[in-house]
């Protein structure tokens, strides 16, 4: 599969789309704000203990509190102490102490205690940002783990003797008893590549811990690299061979990042001057425009519908426009496959994470639904998310869960609709006239004056003086008053204001 990275950048926005074979994968933005701290360090202070939650609010300098909990607690804080919470077969054991005994977060934290923590999830709608005192550097090839004991290797390095050999380089090379991860990109490394990077990562470490000692909390210490840089270091993999990108000192910088962390990547560079905007010569302004929408028509004529609340998305499949044919089961069946691959491009390129329940149409084939459940496994393979997707039941239901560490493409680039405020639905115009109706009613019984004056939006009152002209002349018939209809500009649509005059 022949992978590239587009980089679109402006003053106030950065964008990063993956593609693979020409299709957009997966998108990255990143604007001069706080939607996506997932890896930064920070001194924090502890503002309140929670025991009844077994965690704890810390103030890292955001304007909400991060929050930890209690198996993301060290047992001790001491800055540079080599303390390994992992056991030997590779267990976390975070909290326990001699005898065995879980210990609370009462007796791991206090209230204006000072701490180093990572973040881990980036704030998400109203939850402040996840963080824990485990800190971990990524690199090209490795990750470094400087308060843990441990060498891991990454499970898609299948070759056993490559992890041995990987294995016995890293022990061989490192001087102090900090922890590695051998990403997949280390398969094959030579031990000149291993000394470089150990060596960059360690002096991270060792700035982050100077400059730890130097400032009082809350201070951020370490800051994750750009949002390109990200990119360069995590996606690009050796099939991939190109990065085009649209700004000279972006590309300039590039080249320097290459040359000086990962000399050894064979990547083509390539600076865009075209007249017109990379994303459009690229024709991916329309795929992400379509990420946007809750229905994603397929091909067949059939579509999905994907609806996103707080923690859970719904992903309905539906036949649509397409009749098949042959027969009913067989419409079915190849709109379910079709769909796979839809749900697949639109879960990665939106970014959904959380509970995801997917709903196909109900077949009655058995051979049928496990084809189609096959084939979303196979279709999540290239997914870098942890995904877990359970069996699919008798009535066509997949349950799905998708790590979430930053937020969502719609949550990064929309917001909360003005006029539903989030609900997705408006009152009927309709609904709306008949609650003016009951108030023109209600104040009649004590109304002094000869004339109803009412204010409402411009939309409203068009509606009133079209629709429901017949309607009014009624009400002023049955009351023996004169109604006034007055349209407001800055009215909401279901607002509206009722008062009285004297001719």
């Amino acid at each position: 599969m022949f992978k590239e990275l587009v980089v679109n950048v402006t003053e106030q926005e950065t964008r990063v789309a993956l593609l693979e074979d020409g299709n957009i994968a997966e998108l990255f933005v990143e604007r001069g704000d706080d939607t996506n701290i997932n890896g930064n360090i920070y001194k924090g202070r502890v503002q309140r203990v929670l025991p009844g939650m077994q965690a704890a609010f810390v103030d890292i300098g955001l304007n909400q509190a991060a929050f930890i909990y209690v198996d993301d607690v060290q047992k001790k804080q001491n800055i540079g102490e080599n303390e390994p919470p992992i056991s030997e077969n590779g267990n976390k054991e975070f909290a326990p102490d001699n005898t065995g005994r879980q210990i609370p977060i009462e007796e791991l934290l206090r209230e204006g205690q000072e701490l180093m923590v990572q973040v881990v999830k980036s704030p998400i709608g109203t939850k402040g940002a996840r963080i824990t005192t485990y800190i971990s550097l990524p690199g090209r090839y490795l990750v470094l783990m400087p308060n843990v004991d441990h060498i891991g290797i990454s499970k898609r390095i299948a070759c056993e003797t490559e992890r041995t050999r990987l294995r016995d380089l890293i022990s061989d090379k490192r001087d102090v008893p900090y922890g590695y991860i051998f990403r997949t990109a280390g398969e094959g490394i030579a031990a000149e590549q291993l000394n470089r990077e150990m060596e960059l990562l360690v002096n991270s470490w060792e700035n982050i811990k100077k400059r730890y000692r130097s400032f009082s909390a809350p201070y951020r210490l370490h800051r994750d690299l750009t949002v390109t840089f990200r990119a360069i270091r995590d996606l690009l993999t050796h099939e991939a061979d190109r990065l085009t990108i649209d700004n000279r000192f972006g590309y300039d910088s590039v080249n320097n990042f290459i040359r000086k962390i990962m000399p050894e990547l064979k990547v083509k560079v390539e600076f865009y001057d075209r007249p017109e905007p990379i994303f459009e010569t690229f024709n991916l302004e329309g795929d992400i425009s379509r990420a946007l929408k809750k229905k994603v028509w397929l091909k067949s004529g059939g579509y999905i519908v994907v609806e996103q609340t707080e923690a859970l998305t719904s992903i309905d499949v539906n036949t649509g426009r397409y009749v098949g044919k042959h027969n009913f089961e067989e419409t079915i069946f190849k709109t379910n496959l079709e769909a796979i691959r839809e749900i697949a491009v639109q879960v990665r390129l939106r970014n959904i994470g959380g509970i995801i329940i997917l709903d196909f149409i109900d077949m009655e084939s058995v051979e049928n639904r496990d084809k189609v459940f096959e084939m979303l496994k196979e279709a999540f393979k290239e997914d870098k998310c942890r995904t877990n997707i359970l069996p699919m039941s008798d009535i066509g239901l997949v349950q799905m869960t998708r790590k979430r560490v930053r937020k969502s493409l719609t949550r990064m680039l929309c917001e909360e609709c003005p006029i539903c405020y989030g609900d997705g639905y408006t009152i009927s115009r309709s609904s709306i006239a008949q609650k003016i109706y009951r108030e023109i009613h209600r104040h009649a019984r004590d109304m002094m004056g000869d004339i109803f004056t009412l204010k409402a939006s411009e939309e409203m009152a068009d509606y009133l003086h079209r629709e429901e002209v017949n309607t009014i002349s009624a009400i002023e018939y049955r009351l023996g008053k004169k109604i006034e209809i007055y349209p407001i500009r800055r009215f909401h649509r279901e607002e509206f204001e009722l008062t009285e005059k004297f001719k």
